[in-house]
Formats: structure tokens, sequence, C-alpha cells
């Protein structure tokens, strides 16, 4: 099992910045990808961003070039730097883990609220 704790959502003004952290603990496979979702309310459930362990990045396309995805290995933990931020980037963030050949963990989540 794996066990994921975000931190770092809050209430931000539009144009303003906010940092989610994802710290995982328990049997982390030393090859991994982490990686950060997010669900606005009435709509599914979209990638966000991912990093491989060798921090190669990819993100969706409403983000890139405002968010940064990065990670600590040594400390298991994933970040998401989210700048230039829009209201419609409300939404719950979920960390997200997959290893091996199906174990995918997620995280509780953290409410990210951008006020217009």
């Amino acid at each position: 099992q794996v066990q994921l704790v975000e931190s770092g959502g809050g209430l931000v003004q539009a144009g303003g910045s906010l940092r989610l952290s994802c710290a995982a603990s328990g049997n982390i496979f030393r090859n991994n990808v982490m990686a950060w979702y997010r669900q606005a309310p009435g709509k599914q459930r979209e990638l966000v961003a991912g990093i491989t362990r060798g921090s190669i990045p990819n993100y969706a396309a409403s983000v890139r070039g405002r968010f940064t995805i990065s990670r600590d290995n040594a400390k298991n933990t994933v970040y998401l730097q989210m700048n230039s931020l829009k209201a419609e980037d409300t939404a719950f963030y979920y960390c997200n883990v997959q290893q091996g050949i199906s174990q995918t963990y997620w995280g509780q989540g953290t409410q990210v609220t951008v006020s217009s």
C-alpha cells in the first residue's frame, strides 16, 4: 500500500499562485509516475500533469506554460507550482502514483479555489 498526503490548496485571486505538495509513503517502487489530477464540480477528473522518476514531465494543454510539476525522489514528494491561476482552475486536486503493472493510488485531494 501507498499513502499519499496532499497539502497547499486554498483560495487565491485570479493571477495568483499556489504550490501543491504530495508526500508518498509506504511500499513505493523505485520506478513510478507521479501525477496531479483535478476534478471540478459536474466534470470528469482530468490529468493536470505527470512526471516520471527521471523528471520527464507532461502537461495538459490547458495548464502548459502556467503550471510546473517537479519531484524529489529522496523525499518521495511531488509538487505542482501553479502560476497565473484562472477561475477555471478551480477544482479538487488529487495526487496520483502509478507503479508496477497496475498499481495506482490516490490522495484525499485538496481544494483549489480561484476567485475572479
